[in-house]
């Protein structure tokens, strides 16, 4: 049985670099690249009611689903099938689950190479995923 890769992808060249080294280090591989529609939580979210997010969560579903189509020509450069899909939550709850869930064996995911006080300021999704992913997880930066 091949491995199973999951690629969280949100078309930045980091994320880019990531489905590019799945692609080159697992050539056996079954492939995922996942777009996670982030939710307004919190302080953002006590702003808007049904009427007010969903329109925004259906729109930015359909930016994910352009930026799945740019994962699928990355595929095709590289010879490669690619499955795609998309979830809506909070990015790295959604892909640890996600990856629990589909019995993936590996997380290969961009880092956006924060560091230092800007990771502290703003977080970072890389660094929660890696330490609480139940399967191994690779950074790509």
């Amino acid at each position: 049985m091949s491995e199973q890769i999951l690629v969280p992808f949100d078309g930045s060249p980091q994320a880019r670099a990531a489905l590019e080294y799945s692609f080159e280090t697992f050539p056996e591989a079954t492939v995922t690249a996942l777009y996670v529609v982030p939710v307004p939580e919190g302080y953002w979210a006590a702003f808007g009611d049904g009427e007010t997010i969903t329109p925004v969560i259906a729109e930015a579903t359909q930016n994910g689903e352009a930026i799945l189509e740019d994962a699928a020509t990355v595929a095709a450069t590289h010879d490669r099938d690619l499955e795609t899909d998309h979830v809506t939550g909070e990015p790295h709850n959604e892909i640890i689950a996600y990856a629990d869930d589909g019995g993936y064996d590996t997380i290969v995911m961009g880092s956006h190479g924060r560091d230092g006080i800007s990771r502290i300021l703003l977080g970072s999704v890389a660094e929660a995923v890696v330490r609480r992913s139940p399967v191994p997880v690779v950074v790509v930066r």
